[in-house]
Parts: structure tokens; sequence; C-alpha cells
């Protein structure tokens, strides 16, 4: 058996592929990282679209031998390593080397089916659930696919699934008790998956499941010796959500339902009635504002009552004795939702400032939502000192390091671009002539103008929107003023709309944030992608408000423009997904050209020509669209 360097296989492997090509970026990068696991220095990697990250990363890791752990923030990606470049891969090492790849995917236990649910549920007579219909029904089909699943994964099921039905089959981290005190613990979905991962060299999980982990200091993942972070430029937001809580008074109705399944107790049902009254109360005018820390008298009030409500009944349910494993089991997921319920609210009473607490929802349905300041202290002390870490992303934010808290002393840092050639592929307009954001006239200003753009370009476009607002009042227009076929983000699940998208020669999507990232449309399909705005962060979000008063003066330079930057370049990035891609990114904000951040913020953007001039551009693509 021949000894292979990590070129040799990444070339075996690519010589698979379909469409095999050379591509340097990706090569230089399978180098790099190669260099990066022998020195135990971590890595940060810039890919441009169409380097070929997967197969850049996992190569290198394959002839490691090291325990990994694939944190991918996308589904899509996940499916894609898991079904495609990872068996690849895995072929490859073997057939060259003699050494095998086990690989496993780990998801969140509230993706798997739950054994001990379906047998409750079966239990009832005749199966009477207190849903609708179509729910009932979707019960029904759950119940018979647990007896032919060997995953118990949802991602599996390829019929339409209401998140209704599949609660009631389904637990959360937060409820299960854990499998030695479960009945149906060894046939455990997610503990075999656990199982899996456990045997596995490489283990593909989503970020925000890594997230958890780094939260939860290492109780979900196997002990691993290096982490790929892709998609590396939402790490930050993502840690954050999975270290932060909320308490509502939904979640106090919850835990109310919760005991009265096992405990006969109005009195203690009603209690937490008020107090849920009470939180709402307290919580609605807070609505949309941050709250100070330690939290002010009424609010605290309101909490130590939910406490010694909740504190009451898990007492309650700790004592009851029954030798029915149905009432059993659903004592023990309400002791445990009561535990993890009596740990948060803890949290909340004694937050420091260094969390963020805030107010979000409506009057009616309020949250007390509680986030880490920082997330940087403790990625540096339960990830960057414990594994080599790889962080890969077509777009990174220079601030990056220091938001997550990596020392560049302990890292480098590379850009090894993109194959394409972008200046030959298309152009980047600026409509500096539009209204700025703001102005009275601006609204139809853009409307017109985009009419004016899906006409030169025969449809073919992607629209994105900073809001939903702007996104009905342009599709209103269009599908006023054209013939287009007009998509709108809420007409369809995502991929079944970029599926119906890719179908219709001449149809146009109208989207918001969701689709500046992960949606693929290659070819002709698509040949205009507009921005109608700088993607800037809402100035009132809570916690970057609180991030930028700890900032001060240079908060603008330091968190909003490299978002901004961020998400312009990840939408931008939809256009040319092949070599044979061309068309144009339109901009239909005049401040990428007139504000002197606009310099900063185009850097970041694919090298296709520049222009501000609507002629030229409507010009070139009226000559794409024949």
């Amino acid at each position: 058996m021949t000894s292979l360097g990590v070129e040799d296989l990444l070339d075996a492997t690519v010589d698979r592929l379909e469409r095999s090509e050379s591509r340097p970026g990706q090569v230089s990068m399978a180098r790099e990282i190669t260099a990066s696991i022998e020195s135990g220095r971590h890595l940060i990697v810039q890919a441009g679209t169409g380097t070929g990250k997967s197969l850049g990363y996992l190569v290198p890791v394959a002839l490691s031998g090291r325990r990994t752990v694939v944190a991918t923030y996308t589904k899509a990606l996940q499916d894609q390593l898991a079904q495609f470049d990872l068996p690849l891969v895995a072929s490859v090492l073997e057939e060259e080397l003699g050494r095998e790849l086990s690989f496993a995917v780990l998801k969140g236990r509230s993706n798997y089916l739950c054994l001990q649910r379906v047998d409750e549920l079966t239990d009832r007579t005749q199966l009477q659930l207190d849903t609708d219909q179509r729910t009932d029904r979707a019960v029904r089909s759950l119940i018979e696919w647990s007896t032919e699943t060997t995953t118990g994964d949802s991602g599996d099921i390829d019929w339409p699934l209401p998140d209704a039905a599949w609660r009631q089959v389904s637990v959360t981290s937060e409820e299960c008790p854990g499998a030695r005190k479960c009945p149906r613990g060894n046939e455990c979905f997610a503990e075999r998956a656990r199982a899996l991962a456990q045997e596995s060299d490489v283990i593909v999980v989503n970020t925000h499941l890594y997230a958890l982990d780094v939260a939860s200091d290492g109780s979900i993942l196997p002990d691993h010796e290096l982490v790929i972070f892709d998609e590396a430029h939402q790490l930050e937001d993502v840690v954050s959500s999975s270290a932060s809580l909320s308490i509502s008074p939904g979640r106090v109705a919850s835990m109310a339902s919760t005991i009265r399944a096992v405990l006969a107790d109005d009195s203690l049902y009603a209690r937490f009635g008020r107090v849920g009254t009470t939180l709402t109360s307290v919580l609605a005018p807070r609505c949309g504002s941050r709250v100070t820390l330690p939290l002010e008298s009424a609010l605290a009030d309101a909490l130590v009552d939910l406490r010694l409500c909740t504190d009451d009944a898990l007492t309650a349910v700790q004592g009851i004795s029954s030798d029915n494993e149905t009432v059993k089991q659903k004592a023990l997921r309400a002791v445990t939702t009561a535990t993890r319920l009596i740990e948060q609210i803890d949290a909340c009473l004694i937050a420091t400032s260094t969390f963020v607490a805030w107010v979000s929802g409506t009057a009616e349905r309020p949250a007390l939502e509680l986030a880490p300041l920082n997330v940087a202290p403790l990625l540096a002390e339960r990830v960057w000192t414990k594994r080599t870490a790889i962080l890969t992303s077509a777009t990174i934010p220079a601030s990056l390091p220091q938001r997550v808290g990596i020392d560049m002393a302990t890292c480098d840092a590379i850009d090894v671009g993109s194959p394409f050639d972008y200046e030959n592929s298309g152009y980047i307009y600026c409509a500096k002539h539009l209204p700025a954001p703001g102005s009275d006239t601006r609204d139809d200003a853009v409307n017109a103008e985009i009419v004016e753009l899906l006409e030169a370009a025969g449809g073919r476009t992607l629209a994105l929107f900073t809001t939903y607002r702007a996104m009905h009042l342009a599709a209103d227009y269009a599908e006023e003023h054209t013939n287009f076929p007009i998509l709108r983000q809420d007409d369809l699940p995502k991929m079944a709309l970029v599926e119906a998208f890719s179908e219709r020669d001449e149809a146009c999507l109208f989207a918001t944030a969701g689709f500046f990232q992960g949606v693929d449309v290659p070819g002709e399909t698509l040949s205009l992608v507009i921005i109608d705005k700088i993607p800037f962060p809402r100035p009132d979000d809570p916690l970057l408000s609180a991030r930028r008063d700890a900032i001060g003066q240079t908060a603008f330079s330091e968190i909003d423009i490299p978002i901004a930057a961020t998400q312009l370049a990840q939408a931008a990035g939809r256009l040319i997904r092949t070599s044979s891609d061309k068309g144009v990114v339109a901009i239909l904000d005049p401040r990428l050209a007139t504000k002197s951040y606009g310099r900063l913020l185009g850097a970041q953007l694919p090298s296709l020509k520049r222009t501000i001039t609507r002629d030229e551009v409507l010009s070139y693509l009226r000559d794409l669209s024949r």
C-alpha cells in the first residue's frame, strides 16, 4: 500500500467527482489545515464560493486520524457531508491507504422520535387526541412509522409533518430524564445516535448543538481533538443564542400542563395561572426594551413567586408513587422540566452585568431573555484551550477572532480566494441615483428600478430585502407591472420555493434575510440578484445595543459594519455559483457609493466589475437574456 500525502489524496478524491477540476485554493486550504493539525495551531480560512471547502477540510481530517467534530450552520450542508462528501472520502481512503473512516451525524434530542412518548400515546383509549384532524392523522402516521424506522430521525420523514404532531412524539433535552430512567432507554433513537457518534472518527453536528455542548461544558458530544466550524461567521451569534435562556408566561402555562398530567391539584394549577398572569403584567410594559441587572424588584419578585410555585410542584411530583409506567415517565419528565426551569430562574436572579436581559415578544406574549454580553471568554475557556480549531467561511469578518475570543498568537489566518473569474462574470451595480433609505420617495423609486431591472433580465431574479414590508411592496408592484411569475418567501417552505424558482425560466423570487445565504441556483435560472438595502443590524436590537454601549464610540465600525459587510457579501454570493455563471448584483442603496464606509463594505464583495451606470447594466442584462 502506497503512502499518500494530503495533496495526493485530495487529487484522488477530486478525480472521483463527476465534474473534476483543479482548484488551487482547495489545495492550499488542505495543505494549511494539515499543517495546523500537526502544529496544534488554530486556523481561520476564508475560502470563496467554488473553492470546494468541504473536501478541502475533510481530506486532511481523514488523513490525520484525529477524532473530529464538524459543525455546520445549515442542514443542507450537514446532509451533503453525510450523504456524499464523507462516503466519498472514506471510500478513497480505504482504496488508497487501506484505512477505514467512520462517521456519524448527531442531532439534538428533539430531532429523534421518543419511543416512550409513542407508547404513552398508544396506551390511550382509541388514541383520542386533543388535536385537529390534520395533526391527529400525522400522529397516527408517526406511530406507524415508529415500527419501521431504524433512526427515528425526523429528517428521514418525506411527508408533510405539522410541528404539533412531532411535539407529541418527541422530547427536548429539558424534558428527557435520561436513558437510565426510561423503560425504552435501551432502544432510544437519540441514545443510539450518541453511541454511534462515540465510536466514530468524524461526527457531523449543527453549530447550535456544538454551542449547546460548549454551554454545558462538554456534556453532549464525545471527546474530540479537532473541531471544524463551517460558516464560521455565524459562530458568535449561534453560541450567544445557545447560551441564552428565555422565561415567559407561555412557558409557565406549559409547565403547569406538564404538572397537571400527573398531579391532580387544582389549587397548584390555579397558582401557576396567577403567577403567569403576574409575570405577563410585569413583562408586557417592557416589550422591546432592555432590562437592568440585577433585576428590579417587581420582576425579581415575579420570578421568585414562579420559583416557589415550581419548587412546590417539583416536591409534589417527586412524591408520586405509581406502578403505571406511563405515569412514572410523565412524572420523571415533569421533574426534569421543573428542575431546568428552577435552574434558569436562579440564573436570571443572580445575573450581573456580564449578561444582557431584555423583553421580547408582544404585550400578549412577552418573554424575558437573558444572554451573555460577550461569548469570547466562554469559547476561550471551553474550546480554544482544549482542542485545535479550523474556522472557515466564504466571508470572514476581520473582527471575528476578537468577537469569539481567539488569541491570534495561537492562530493563523489565510485567504485562498475563489476559482471564479469574477471580473469577466458580470457587474456589481450600485444605484447611486436612488433616494437614500428613510426618504419619503424611496419606495416608489426602488420598486420602479426593480421592475426595469427585471424586464432587462427577462425575470430570472432573486430579490433580497431587509424587511418583509419592503419585500411585499416590491412584489406587489412587480406583479402589477410585469408578466413574470413572482414567488414570495412565504409562499412555500424554503427548499420547495428554491426548487420552484429553479424550474421556471422567467420566475422571480422575492425574499428576506433567511435567503441571504444557503441558496444555490446555478445556471441561467439566475442572472440578477437585487439587494434593496445595506443589511445593517437593527439599531434597537437589545443584545447588540448592549454590546455597542460596552464598546463606545467605535461600536459602529466594530459591530455594525462587519455584520453588514458579511451579510452583504453573503447575499451577493448567491449570483456566481459555477464558473459559467454570469449576471449582475444590483445594490439599491446609494450609501454604498456615497458614504465613507461604502469602501469597507465593497471590499468584502466579489470582484465583479463595478458600476453606477444603469444603462450599462440594463444593456448587459438584455444581452444575457437573449
